[in-house]
């Protein structure tokens, strides 16, 4: 067995793909210029437990340094959602989505355009609302506040985005597939050992009970074993081929069945349900107070407006991306 996993070290598109991961770590530590790093950091330990820090949960910190990858992959995400929400609706995209190769590279490029259109307008949303943001001891966050701060970080987050958005086109194509998600596995899995670490703080000055402490490592087991469970459980459809006979023999009337998965959208769903919730949140936290932080509070993590909301788009993306990729009658 360890020999076996000191082999999968040596598969040449595994060491690819942790190369680009390695690519993308390095890069959530490069600081966007023209931002007080310190004044920034206590502007989000104050605002912990809120959409600032979801959104900069799937960033894998890069939000809270403010570095080029502040905007993480969302916006190619939800320049994602939109593409297959217009396929269904423009018959323009449906016939290039039926083309094959060269249609599904054309509707491929259309998202790298949606990308850099969203990126932009969150860079300019977040721009402008970090020049009237200050910490919590009044130190402003943006050092020289103008029009070129502005263009300046609307060209540096756009150019991280893109360069996100290629580094996840490339993983799938020449790694281990899926790089999208790979790189926003990548940026949550980081948070892990803080995680362990503050756990094992709490416990040790006796605000964590230590039976507690067991009990959440066994839920944290039965979750993980239930979505395995889930994700492998399959509804398996008979299928019964006709007998036909040639000459004096008679073929076929074998009985099967068409394996269908039970959850065939996976993680797709909470994914884009996170990216359509964090896109007007992104705005609305940067923006002067009235009614744009009226909304960023509905919609923060734990609100009744946030759950009801999220849940709700679960439910619409899985049903929508299972019809999209699941068709029982083709044209």
């Amino acid at each position: 067995m360890l020999e076996g996993l000191g082999d999968v070290s040596k598969i040449p598109e595994l060491q690819f793909t942790f190369l680009l991961l390695a690519v993308y770590r390095v890069g959530v530590f490069i600081p966007t210029p023209g931002i007080d790093n310190m004044a920034l950091l206590a502007f989000f330990d104050s605002a912990k437990g809120s959409m600032l820090g979801l959104m900069d949960l799937f960033a894998g910190g890069a939000l809270s340094s403010f570095s080029i990858f502040a905007l993480g992959i969302m916006p190619y995400i939800t320049s994602s959602i939109i593409i297959n929400l217009l396929t269904v609706a423009i018959p323009h995209l449906e016939k290039l989505s039926k083309e094959g190769e060269n249609g599904r590279r054309k509707i491929t490029q259309y998202t790298r355009y949606g990308t850099v259109g969203l990126s932009i307008i969150q860079g300019f949303g977040i721009a402008w609302g970090l020049q009237h943001m200050a910490s919590p001891t009044g130190a402003p966050i943006v050092l020289n506040a103008g029009w070129g701060f502005i263009f300046m970080t609307i060209i540096t987050l756009t150019s991280g985005t893109a360069f996100l958005m290629w580094l996840g086109e490339t993983i799938t194509e020449k790694g281990i597939g899926n790089g999208i998600s790979l790189i926003i596995f990548a940026g949550i899995v980081c948070n892990i050992p803080r995680a362990i670490s503050s756990t094992w703080s709490l416990y040790a000055s006796g605000e964590l009970h230590f039976l507690l402490l067991i009990l959440l490592g066994i839920f944290m087991i039965v979750v993980i074993g239930a979505i395995v469970y889930v994700e492998a459980a399959q509804r398996r459809i008979p299928v019964q081929y006709a007998k036909r006979i040639v000459g004096r023999k008679m073929y076929g009337g074998q009985t099967t069945h068409l394996p269908l998965k039970i959850n065939s959208a996976g993680v797709i769903p909470p994914i884009f349900a996170s990216s359509v919730i964090m896109f007007p949140a992104t705005i609305a936290n940067f923006a002067p107070a009235g009614l744009m932080k009226t909304i960023a509070g509905y919609l923060m993590p734990g609100k009744i407006g946030y759950e009801i909301l999220f849940v709700a788009l679960i439910f619409f993306f899985c049903f929508f991306y299972t019809a999209v990729t699941i068709k029982p009658v083709k044209d």
